[in-house]
C-alpha cells in the first residue's frame, strides 16, 4: 500500500493550517475593529469560500494561477515555477477553503474577549502588539486552537478544488481524498475503502480534539 497520499495530505494540511492560522487571526483582529457595515461586507467576502462549491473555488484559483493567467504566467516566467498540477498547488486550494473556518472561529473568540482587560493594559502603557500577543491571544487560545484544528481537518479532507488545481498523479500530487475517488473509479474498491477508513479515523481524532478544546473553553459540559 503506497502511503504517499497520506504523507502528501498531511504536509499539505499542516502547511495550509500554518497559513490560515496567521491569516485568520490577523483578519479577525482587524475586522472586529471596523464599523458594522464594513465588517458585515468583509465578513461575507471572507466567508464565501465556505459556502461555495469547492469546484467553483478551484475554478477561480485556476483563473488566477493557471499557466496562461496573470499570476501563474508571471510566476512561471520569473521563477520558472508552475502553480498548477504540482503537489504544492493543493496548498492554495486547501488554504482557500479552510480559511473561513479559522477566521470565523477566531473572530468569535476575539469578540468574546473582555475589552476591560485591554483598557487596563493600555493604562499600563503596553503596546497594542504586546496586548494582542501576550494578553488577548492567550485568553482566546481555546477558540483559536479549535479553529486551527478545524482548518486542519478541512484542509486534510479537501477534494474538489484540489482535484482541479493539482489533479491526481500517483507519487506526485495524490492525496487521500483524490486517491479514494481514483481507486473507486478504477475498480480498486478494497483499497479505496482502506483509504476512506484512514480518513475517517483522522477526522474522528480531529473532532475529538475540537470537543476537548470546546469543553475546556466552556468549563465542561452541562
Amino acid at each position: 500500500m503506497d502511503l504517499f497520499p497520506l504523507w502528501n495530505s498531511l504536509r499539505i494540511a499542516l502547511i495550509s493550517s500554518v497559513i490560515v492560522f496567521f491569516a485568520g487571526i490577523f483578519a479577525a483582529e482587524y475586522i472586529t475593529r471596523l464599523s458594522r457595515g464594513l465588517k458585515g461586507f468583509l465578513d461575507v467576502v471572507l466567508t464565501l469560500p465556505l459556502v461555495l462549491p469547492p469546484t467553483v473555488v478551484g475554478y477561480f484559483l485556476l483563473c488566477f494561477l493557471g499557466p496562461n493567467r496573470l499570476i501563474g504566467e508571471w510566476v512561471q516566467s520569473l521563477f520558472q515555477i508552475r502553480l498548477t498540477m504540482v503537489w504544492y498547488a493543493a496548498i492554495f486550494a486547501s488554504s482557500a477553503v479552510a480559511f473561513p473556518l479559522m477566521y470565523r472561529t477566531a473572530r468569535g473568540a476575539f469578540e468574546a474577549f473582555d475589552p476591560a482587560l485591554k483598557c487596563a493594559a493600555q493604562t499600563l502603557g503596553l503596546s497594542d502588539a504586546y496586548i494582542f500577543w501576550r494578553i488577548k491571544l492567550p485568553c482566546c487560545r481555546s477558540g483559536v486552537l479549535a479553529g486551527t484544528v478545524l482548518a486542519f481537518a478541512r484542509a486534510l479532507g479537501e477534494y474538489g478544488a484540489t482535484s482541479m488545481i493539482a489533479g491526481y498523479t500517483p507519487g506526485r500530487t495524490a492525496t487521500v481524498s483524490t486517491a479514494v475517488y481514483h481507486l473507486w473509479r478504477t475498480g480498486s474498491e478494497v483499497l479505496a475503502f482502506k483509504w476512506a477508513l484512514i480518513n475517517i479515523a483522522i477526522s474522528f481524532a480531529v473532532l475529538m480534539a475540537v470537543n476537548f478544546l470546546e469543553k475546556r473553553r466552556t468549563g465542561g459540559y452541562r
